[in-house]
């Protein structure tokens, strides 16, 4: 299992924005089947929420989305929960429970570029996942407005839109569309998402041997 811990940043001073925030991701976590989460976000305490996945590529999705919003450090643990999972995420236990709420506090370091920390019981699988997770999101941070353009345009019009769907939405040129996809760096970033779940679900992979 993936515990997802985000607390929020600077709440003192921009105050609490833990309710819009979780109604946001609610919106982002509607897949059905396995992206779903297991137990959904929830305010666990303070101004954190806190919810479980059994799917690694939706914990990357998720994990990448929060950190192109900004304002909040993220917390991934990857390993075994008490089961049965109580109905409320706040009642959970075991050692992912454990594992995120390490990440989380290793996410708010100030020296942190990206404030995203992964732990795991495979503790080395779980730092390659962290990295990888942290470059994406670094490359991201630095996409222009015009790369977002399509690179958000391209993910709302599905997995089977073509450049030229979107060059016709926008109204330029396929090349004009392509470019801006090199520079944004689109194809490297959906190679290395994949990747990113591998290393998460390693990282868990020495919990789910030992059930």
């Amino acid at each position: 299992m993936f515990v997802v811990t985000i607390d929020q940043q600077g709440s003192r001073v921009v105050g609490d924005r833990v309710e819009p925030f979780l109604a946001d991701l609610a919106e982002l976590t509607v897949d059905v089947g396995p992206r779903r989460p297991v137990r959904p976000f929830e305010r666990t305490v303070g101004d954190e929420v806190q919810a479980v996945f059994e799917d690694a590529a939706a914990v990357v999705d998720l994990v990448l989305r929060v950190l192109r919003r900004g304002g909040w450090s993220v917390g991934v643990g990857a390993g075994p929960v008490d089961l049965p999972l109580p109905e409320s995420t706040r009642a959970g236990s075991g050692p992912a429970f454990v594992l995120a709420r390490d990440a989380v506090e290793a996410a708010k370091s100030r020296v942190r570029a990206v404030p995203l920390a992964v732990r795991g019981r495979d503790a080395t699988a779980a730092l390659d996942a962290e990295a990888l997770l942290v470059l994406t999101a670094a490359v991201a941070a630095r996409r222009s407005p015009e790369g977002w353009q399509v690179v958000d345009l391209l993910d709302e019009l599905g997995r089977d839109a073509r450049q030229e769907d979107a060059a016709a939405q926008l109204g330029i040129s396929q090349q004009a569309v392509s470019k801006r996809l090199r520079t944004a760096l689109w194809a490297e970033e959906c190679a290395a998402r994949p990747a990113a779940a591998r290393l998460l679900e390693r990282a868990e992979a020495q919990a789910r041997e030992g059930r």
